[in-house]
């Protein structure tokens, strides 16, 4: 798979342009993550025209709607951001991305919890930097997390399986759209959907097997849409537990007694949270080259990401 194309805040890539002229590097998202990830760095105040440094700013009035000034002469700088917002996201139609990590505490580029200071004075943590809510209302299905989120390790692992599902999905609409394709990219998929969300399992499952009469592009654009929602819900202990009994299902007659019960405990254990989920997957990968389970070895559930990221070494 080619490099995966994420959006990220400048000042995080370690690049001096924060308003005291220093910068925010996160080694995880450069020295980890850019092993698998092409980024493409935005820092809304430089490229606006603000310079290095600069007056600090910050979101004030009301949470929903507030206004950017600088803290000392109260010059509003809301337009100039906002105009470069707009402009900026449609560059990034451009790009290919499939996701963006947004510097944290930012009112430019805070994705949540963003100070906002009140007619008296006391701030309120319900703001969102005006670049990041450009971005997340222009680009509605893109996976966005930010630096401080990503500390995080659940969070870390559904915005990761997020961004290589893009890919994927990506990848397919590179080729010419059919739905013998978009079908062979469900069936692979169906046991990860299936660990983030039964009902969207079911409802992708409704239109793969129900596309007479739509157009083939209609299909692609509302099964896109069902894939982000679903895997922006969390993958619980409880929803991979039920995963790992329905994988049972396949290996009915080849599992010795003995396997069986090995699996039975293992998926206690995780169900438990004495294991973390590598370990129930580990032994049924054994399983699925032991004795070549056909259905099981195409499925993204058991690799969705590199082994090396250790997403799902935790407990």
């Amino acid at each position: 798979m080619d490099k995966i194309r994420i959006g990220v805040s400048t000042c995080l890539m370690g690049e001096t342009v924060r308003y005291d002229g220093g910068h925010a590097h996160d080694r995880y998202v450069t020295d980890t993550l850019g092993r698998y990830v092409e980024f493409v760095p935005v820092c809304p105040e430089t490229e606006a025209g603000l310079g290095i440094p600069r007056e600090p700013m910050r979101l004030v009035g009301d949470p929903a709607s507030p206004r950017l000034l600088t803290i000392k002469t109260k010059k509003d700088m809301t337009d100039i951001l906002t105009t470069w917002a707009k402009k900026r996201v449609r560059q990034l139609e451009k790009g290919n991305l499939c996701g963006f990590i947004f510097k944290s505490k930012s009112p430019s580029s805070g994705m949540e919890r963003v100070k906002v200071y009140t007619e008296g004075g006391m701030p309120v943590k319900k703001g969102v930097g005006l670049f990041a809510k450009e971005f997340m209302a222009h680009f509605p299905l893109l996976p966005v997390e930010e630096d401080g989120r990503l500390h995080d390790p659940g969070i870390r692992e559904n915005f990761i399986e997020r961004i290589f599902t893009l890919k994927r999905w990506r990848s397919t609409l590179d080729q010419r759209k059919t739905i013998g394709r978009l079908v062979a990219f469900h069936t692979a998929h169906k046991l990860q959907v299936l660990s983030h969300s039964t009902t969207h399992y079911r409802e992708m499952g409704r239109l793969v097997a129900q596309t007479k009469g739509i157009k083939i592009a209609e299909v692609y654009a509302q099964y896109e849409a069902l894939l982000m929602e679903a895997l922006k819900l969390r993958a619980t202990v409880k929803k991979n537990t039920n995963v790992l009994q329905h994988m049972m299902g396949y290996f009915k007659k080849q599992l010795t007694p003995d396997e069986k019960q090995e699996i039975l405990e293992v998926i206690r254990d995780f169900h438990a949270e004495l294991v973390p989920l590598i370990v129930p997957l580990t032994l049924f990968k054994h399983y699925v080259r032991k004795y070549d389970q056909p259905y099981l070895r195409g499925q993204i559930y058991l690799s969705p990401h590199p082994l090396e990221l250790k997403l799902r070494n935790h407990g």
